[in-house]
């Protein structure tokens, strides 16, 4: 069943706009884009992998495009946004990096979140920056576990942590572009599929009792969250948790 797109009140606000996903070929990203597109917008799809974003963009139609970009490699960051015109609104969920215990990671994988999340992000805006419109928006990703840490993974929760602190920053900085982050919870989709199934299941259920709601969250709940950052003309600086209330617990 096809999920509903998000539409605000105020009419067709995406319809003409030009979109952003650094990590669209698939998950969060790619459900953000299918909202848009559906929105009236055009989207420009990147990411590390040409064959999951050509099959992205061919399934989304003619308003969208693609360009391999690697996020932690500026050269290619400069050479994505040098083929972009303009950017209305930039969502960056692309990320790749390791978790867990201070005390059993390498010092390599406790810094992949910040080389890969952290600094990925910041230098995509960076690098975006010249492009953004006077009233664009961006939304940066990070993760709910940066205000309740669910295991051990310290330098995991730092990282999110940082991420919301860089949105508040940079919504000072870039004014009157607006920059908000959302801190999504576990979310059944794209990044748990390639997980074994009894990881996968024990891990939702620990999450469905911890989550005022009772339940892991969805791609299409994100992506509405995403939507509504980009079109809510009076929010920046600020983090949404669509988490189902596990931040509360």
């Amino acid at each position: 069943m096809t999920a509903p797109v998000f539409s605000p009140a105020s009419g067709a606000p995406l319809a003409g706009r030009e979109v952003v996903i650094v990590g669209g070929g698939s998950g969060i990203g790619l459900e953000v884009a299918r909202r848009a597109v559906a929105g009236g917008a055009r989207v420009t799809l990147g990411g590390r992998g040409a064959d999951r974003l050509a099959a992205a963009a061919e399934s989304l139609g003619e308003r969208a495009r693609w360009h391999v970009v690697d996020t932690t490699d500026q050269e290619s960051l400069a050479a994505f946004f040098a083929g972009v015109d303009r950017v209305d609104h930039l969502f960056t969920p692309a990320a790749s990096y390791r978790v867990g215990p201070m005390r059993e990671l390498s010092d390599s994988d406790a810094e992949s979140p910040f080389v890969s999340k952290f600094w990925g992000q910041y230098h995509t805006v960076k690098h975006a920056a010249a492009k953004l419109t006077p009233d664009a928006s961006v939304v940066l990703m990070a993760g709910a576990a940066s205000v309740r840490p669910p295991a051990a993974a310290p330098a995991y929760v730092a990282c999110n942590a940082a991420i919301e602190g860089l949105g508040r920053g940079l919504a000072v900085e870039l004014a009157p572009v607006r920059v908000n982050v959302v801190s999504p919870g576990t979310v059944d989709g794209n990044l748990w599929a390639g997980r074994p199934d009894r990881v996968r299941e024990e891990s939702f259920a620990q999450y469905g009792r911890d989550a005022l709601l009772g339940r892991v969250g969805t791609e299409a709940e994100i992506a509405d969250a995403v939507l509504f950052l980009f079109t809510s003309t009076f929010t920046t600086g600020s983090t949404l948790y669509p988490d189902g209330g596990y931040a509360l617990r």
